[in-house]
């Protein structure tokens, strides 16, 4: 019986190869190695702490095990980290920080008229259990918080720009989050008379319906 199995999975493997699978960091010919081409990415400057985490997380991913010596593209990266706190007691504290990351990329040559080749947007989810006792561990909860964040982020874009280097089709561009509104009591109207609203969180949910607060961290890279 295990025979049998073993020369199933055996045939199951090599039909892949007819199917037309491969793996995408894989080699196909001398001209279409994703590995070579995504070590050639230059990652440009992203400031701030969170940015150079971002940056770190891409420069590992791209180079691979190989030396980072890179001079034929370069990758500007536009990202955005926004904090909120969820679970909100009686005692006005928060039990549990939800983070949401974005980042927008732009491939271009390096050449002396620069070219722009693609681009793509990359977005995930993640948050932690706040611990107000414990203020030392509650920053390196967020610190931690911001480098899975960033790995994500750069797992995320690494994929795209491999797939762009194999098949050279323009990732979609992220389409803007068509959020409900809804009226905020809290606020007064304009000056046309027109009631406040405010947009609801990624989850549907109305800041004033979980007691959310709101803070980001922006690393746009230079100009």
């Amino acid at each position: 019986m295990s025979d049998r199995r073993g020369t199933f999975l055996l045939t199951a493997f090599l039909l892949l190869g007819g199917c037309g699978f491969s793996p995408l960091y894989g080699k196909l010919t001398p001209k279409s190695d994703m590995s070579e081409e995504l070590a050639q990415v230059y990652v440009d400057n992203i400031p701030g702490r969170y940015g150079q985490l971002l940056r770190l997380a891409l420069q590992k991913n791209l180079a691979g095990a190989g030396p980072e010596d890179p001079h034929k593209y370069m990758l500007k990266v536009y990202s955005g980290m926004n904090e909120e706190a969820v679970d909100i007691h009686q005692d006005n504290t928060s039990g549990r920080t939800r983070s949401t990351g974005s980042a927008h990329w732009v491939l271009i040559t390096v050449e002396q008229n620069p070219r722009m080749l693609a681009q793509g947007d990359a977005t995930t989810l993640d948050g932690f259990n706040t611990s107000f006792e414990q203020y030392f561990a509650q920053t390196l909860n967020d610190e931690t918080l911001q480098a899975r964040v960033s790995d994500t982020l750069a797992q995320t874009v690494t994929q795209q720009l491999a797939i762009w280097f194999r098949s050279h089709n323009m990732p979609e561009k992220a389409a803007p989050d068509e959020l409900p509104r809804y009226l905020n009591t809290d606020r007064m109207p304009d000056d046309n008379g027109n009631a406040a609203t405010d947009r609801t969180g990624v989850d549907g949910f109305p800041a004033s319906a979980t007691g959310r607060l709101s803070r980001s961290t922006t690393s746009t890279s230079a100009q």
